[in-house]
């Protein structure tokens, strides 16, 4: 019976049942607070769409003592969400046959790149699409400055910055030197994103924020998303995890990767809604696992797409100098989550990761009865199990496993392979002999070698930490 409950429990969590607005706002609170204490921002904006309704609520003031609480309206840097824009300008030159993914990007500059190669490797567009372009992280060059990160970094970026144009990018990289085989290796670099811009500006002839507000802005309703803010409008404050005021971004370049654009949490909830259109072609092609990854995939600029427990996850994550931006859609959900907070550090991103983890769980799983989670006993063996909610697309997956406190969290250890025993269920029986009595074990399940599942709100065998890690002991 146990091990039945567990099951049902697992399969009914995900979209069993119907919230309330009064639920779900109360929901937010519960997170926003929890947000807000572990980013230590002055300021805290949510959004939500679920099922089909839209939700938005700001907590905190966007500078500490003058109780100035963000609106819908309030402007923010967004900084890499712009990437996601740019990767649909992308996909939509590809669906009109303007470009293919195979073509070397060469194609599409204008003056001689021969630099733009690695051993007669050229670099591809599905190479720019996926950060595998072995092209450094930025022009101007900013390696020096990355070396010791404070919070006089942003000051000596924009000293940087400020004087650097679209002629001295196109100089600069016709210098650059490539350090490995295009398409080999995973290398983050905002340069590729403003590539695509002139590209993008060079294939339709048109100016990247033209393109912008033509084919997305415009479509998406978004009419508080821009380059530049106009006369009267201002941009809400920012601010370093040491509490310094942070300065805006200056950037001369084409925008594409993200150092010029502003929005607000009234755009970016249309801008979820937009993402989650199963009808608009551009946007699933922008989605696409270009590759055939058995694992995570990247689409066109994605941070990460793949697998959780609630399905299809597309996530991006966006850094300004002085605030940070969560963006993820669940599209078998129809759900989509957004945070915004004004303050930038080394502890924001992992905040932001595990704040959206614990509201989508919120969002999606019906208060019950604590029950463990991820394992049973059964005679001699400790059975790890794991199943996928039956209303979500079991065949995505391709692997199942355990990583824990027992095997150094060795996502690919041979001996801790979940076995497919039915179309959305995975299990593994592993002695208990393996483990010591009484012992505290911590572990996470993992789908198709880089998934980590989350514990759900219901489970009763979890840590207590951020990473909210299961528990086993027997």
């Amino acid at each position: 019976m146990k091990k039945l409950s567990i099951f049902l429990f697992i399969i009914l969590s995900v979209k069993g049942f119907s919230q309330s607005e009064k639920e779900v706002y109360s929901i937010m609170d519960a997170n926003a607070a929890k947000l807000k204490e572990k980013s230590g921002a002055y300021s805290v904006s949510v959004g939500i769409v679920k099922d089909g309704k839209v939700y938005t609520k700001h907590y905190g003031e966007i500078d500490k003592g003058k109780g100035n609480k963000a609106t819908n309206d309030s402007y923010f840097e967004i900084a890499s969400i712009t990437k996601l824009f740019t990767g649909q300008l992308l996909a939509q030159a590809v669906l009109e046959n303007k470009i293919n993914l195979e073509d070397d990007i060469r194609k599409y500059l204008k003056g001689s790149y021969p630099n733009l190669e690695y051993n007669g490797t050229p670099i591809k567009i599905k190479d720019l699409i996926s950060y595998r372009t072995a092209l450094p992280r930025n022009l101007p060059d900013d390696a020096e400055i990355r070396k010791n990160m404070s919070d006089e970094t942003p000051f000596q970026y924009n000293k940087l910055a400020e004087h650097y144009t679209k002629d001295n990018f196109k100089q600069d990289l016709q210098k650059v030197k490539l350090d490995t085989l295009p398409g080999t290796k995973y290398n983050y670099s905002n340069l590729s994103l403003e590539l695509t811009g002139l590209m993008l500006e060079n294939i339709y002839g048109k100016s990247y924020e033209t393109l912008l507000k033509e084919n997305i802005l415009s479509k998406a309703g978004m009419d508080h998303t821009k380059l530049e803010l106009g006369k009267g409008e201002v941009l809400a404050n920012g601010y370093h995890s040491s509490g310094r005021l942070m300065p805006k971004s200056i950037s001369h370049l084409w925008g594409a990767s993200g150092a010029r654009t502003k929005s607000t949490m009234g755009d970016l909830v249309k801008f979820l809604k937009y993402e989650l259109d199963s009808k608009n072609s551009i946007v699933q092609e922008s989605q696409r696992n270009i590759s055939n990854s058995k694992g995570d995939w990247y689409g066109y600029f994605w941070d990460g797409y793949g697998l959780s427990e609630h399905g299809k996850m597309g996530y991006k994550h966006g850094g300004a100098f002085g605030d940070q931006i969560w963006f993820t859609i669940y599209p078998e959900l129809n759900m989509g989550i957004c945070f915004i907070v004004n303050v930038s550090g080394q502890s924001t991103f992992p905040a932001l990761y595990n704040s959206a983890a614990r509201l989508a769980n919120d969002l999606t799983t019906a208060p019950g009865k604590k029950e463990i989670e991820g394992y049973y006993l059964k005679g001699d063996n400790v059975v790890f199990t794991y199943t996928h909610p039956k209303n979500l697309n079991s065949k995505l997956i391709n692997s199942a496993s355990v990583a824990g406190s027992f095997n150094d969290w060795k996502t690919d250890h041979k001996n801790y392979q979940l076995i497919k025993k039915e179309n959305n269920r995975f299990e593994l029986e592993v002695p208990k002999s393996s483990f010591e009595k009484g012992k505290t074990y911590t572990f996470k399940l993992i789908l198709n070698g880089e998934d980590w599942i989350n514990a759900s709100r219901n489970a009763s065998n979890t840590d207590g930490t951020d990473d909210n890690n299961l528990t086993l002991k027997f």
